[in-house]
């Protein structure tokens, strides 16, 4: 599978595409020789995986954002990326043999097969089978821990947390354990008249300033009460 990517669409089309599949990212222009070459390779050997990896084009001259970002100096170069992480990289043209084995190291093995199939079915037993086969897997770390803080119950509250610690500090981990810790809300009208208490409270108590801060967590960046109140956050601590 082959798709041209833009400074738009790079976040959804390669970042968020890539924790579902490897994706590779051909960094090319129309007046570079060498990518004229490369590109028909690349295209046919990730075709041969059946969809399993996925071949991202950039033309660096039409997506000046992207080019900077991997502080493109010369091209072809490409990058593979899965989970959102670059895990290997080569510059020029190459032959089809080592492109092929480039793209035979991204293909997941009989285990990590397995894995994203039992984090795929999200159930609460196949969860938990998936981290004994990888213990820090983040996508089935967060997922099981979602589901045992929404249980409502401490001890399962108390092991959701202790999950989280396993893996790396995320937007999605920081937002489970808020929900870990503010238990029940109340509609809307409820949770912005207890923002409004505590707002008096951040700067002298450090309970009612997690409080807070893990309301915003649960409220998300859709929330349009989450810019506002964050700014009054600051404006009371600073």
């Amino acid at each position: 599978m082959s798709i041209d990517v833009t400074d738009a669409t790079f976040q959804t089309e390669v970042v968020e595409r890539s924790m579902q599949v490897p994706v590779v990212i051909d960094l090319w222009a129309e007046w570079c020789g060498p990518c004229k070459t490369l590109g028909p390779i690349l295209e046919s050997v990730i075709a041969e995986t059946g969809g399993r990896v996925v071949l991202a084009k950039v033309d660096v001259d039409a997506n000046p954002r992207i080019a900077q970002a991997f502080q493109v100096q010369s091209i072809p170069a490409v990058h593979a990326m899965r989970e959102a992480r670059i895990v290997n990289s080569f510059l020029g043209a190459q032959p089809e043999s080592a492109v092929r084995q480039f793209v035979q190291a991204l293909l997941p093995t009989e285990e990590e097969s397995e894995v994203a199939r039992l984090v795929a079915a999200g159930d609460e037993a196949s969860l938990r089978r998936a981290l004994e086969l990888e213990p820090g897997h983040e996508g089935a770390v967060v997922a099981l821990a979602e589901l045992l803080v929404g249980r409502g119950d401490p001890a399962a509250t108390e092991e959701a947390l202790a999950l989280l610690e396993r893996i790396p500090e995320s937007n999605e981990t920081r937002r489970v354990a808020a929900l870990a810790r503010v238990g029940a809300t109340g509609g809307t009208d409820e949770v912005t008249a207890e923002l409004d208490q505590l707002l008096d409270r951040v700067k002298e108590d450090d309970a009612a300033r997690q409080r807070f801060i893990d309301l915003l967590e649960v409220l998300g960046p859709d929330d349009p009460r989450t810019a506002q109140y964050r700014k009054q956050l600051t404006s009371r601590l600073f």
